[in-house]
């Protein structure tokens, strides 16, 4: 198995949501996305908000 993490930040969730920036980091820190923090920047898991976010209900496991 070749599954490998991809760390992005705040903005690059942003692009793919479609939501400001500051909207990322407010739902982050609200527990909203999973994400963490690397000194005062917010850095995710590409492959945990893609699936948070896909729409598929059998897929739970990265939801807070």
């Amino acid at each position: 198995m070749d599954a490998k993490i991809k760390i992005v930040t705040a903005r690059e969730v942003a692009i793919l949501l479609k939501l400001k920036e500051s909207t990322v980091c407010s739902l982050a820190s609200r527990g909203k996305i999973p994400g963490f923090k690397v000194g005062k920047s917010w850095r995710f898991d590409m492959g945990k908000v893609e699936r948070l976010f896909s729409g598929n209900p059998n897929d739970k496991k990265d939801r807070p």
